[in-house]
């Protein structure tokens, strides 16, 4: 077992674990941030996204010895009432069928409408590739991206 000191959310977190554990069952196991799921355990689902530094990150397939001093921020991080543009256009939207997926989807939206204020079809369609929904929301998460940047756009004005 290794000591490691972690950027949770922008607060420091210490944990005791075996160097090969991955980010994943740190956050749910460890700091008890149920938010990020587990599906596939491969990088292959999504359902674990995070940010490190602002990066979309598979958490089951990053382990924690390679974190270093990247910031972390997981679904509870995103923002502190769960008012963030994308949270907002999901619930509006209601975009969400069994929600599974939708924590992951959501990371990889902010990231994403970060990068790109007005994403196109394409650009989200790339950005989620390889994010897998079990309900098929696609079309409706399209939408919520793009409610999304709307709402982004009214608020920073």
């Amino acid at each position: 077992m290794s000591k490691y000191t972690l950027n949770v959310n922008g607060e420091s977190k210490t944990v005791d674990v075996a160097d090969d554990t991955p980010l994943l069952w740190v956050l749910r196991d460890h700091l008890h941030l149920a938010g990020t799921k587990f599906g596939c355990g491969i990088g292959q689902c999504g359902a674990c996204t995070v940010h490190l530094n602002g990066v979309p990150t598979r958490a089951c397939v990053t382990t924690v010895s390679g974190i270093g001093a990247a910031k972390i921020t997981t679904i509870e991080g995103l923002a502190a009432n769960g008012d963030h543009p994308v949270q907002k256009a999901w619930q509006e939207l209601d975009v969400p069928q069994c929600g599974y997926c939708q924590a992951g989807q959501i990371m990889t939206a902010a990231a994403l409408l970060k990068k790109s204020p007005q994403p196109s079809d394409q650009e989200i369609d790339k950005a989620l590739d390889g994010h897998l929904c079990r309900c098929g929301t696609y079309l409706r998460i399209r939408a919520g991206i793009h409610r999304a940047a709307e709402i982004a756009n009214k608020e920073a004005l």
